[in-house]
């Protein structure tokens, strides 16, 4: 899931996906109407790949949390409805992320994840997250750490060799 290309703009209700870059901003599409607008620097935004939800040990990326949900919800929207109560909701989001820090995530945070969810769902934009780490390069097969490694000591053996044969062949010509 990429939400690196999806905003959220202090304001302004809904989601925004970045259509392109201006020279003081970026142009943005609103996933709900689909009507385009400037977002500027001075705009209170925040690309949804850079939130995360509190808890008491770390704090989790909201695509994993979104990711908890589709899985609670088998793909379908939140069973919830998002103007319930706000025991109702802290219960519900208890069930999604367990030890979700309920001092610094307000009830009107759960409806905005909730909200979103629908959303982003709708959109067709929700999938299981990829770590970026385990992401193999382009045109590289998954490999596990030994095999990197042993990789990686193979082409450093090559590399000297080729750097070896290279001084060699300047001094050859240089006689």
């Amino acid at each position: 899931m990429d939400l690196s290309k999806v905003m959220a703009i202090s304001g302004k209700s809904g989601l925004y996906k970045i259509v392109s870059q201006s020279r003081g901003g970026v142009i943005v599409e609103s996933l709900s109407d689909g009507k385009k607008m400037p977002v500027f620097a001075t705009h209170r935004s925040s690309v949804l790949e850079d939130i995360s939800i509190f808890t008491m040990d770390e704090d989790i990326p909201l695509k994993n949390v979104l990711w908890e949900i589709y899985q609670k919800e088998s793909g379908e929207k939140v069973s919830i409805d998002s103007k319930s109560n706000a025991d109702e909701l802290r219960n519900y989001f208890l069930t999604i992320l367990p030890d979700y820090d309920q001092d610094r995530v307000y009830p009107s945070d759960i409806k905005k994840v909730l909200a979103w969810y629908n959303l982003l769902l709708e959109h067709d934009l929700i999938s299981q997250p990829v770590d970026e780490e385990e992401k193999p390069a382009v045109g590289e097969a998954p490999a596990d750490e030994s095999t990197r490694e042993d990789e990686s000591a193979k082409t450093g053996k090559k590399k000297q060799a080729s750097q070896k044969e290279d001084k060699k062949q300047k001094k050859d010509d240089k006689e």
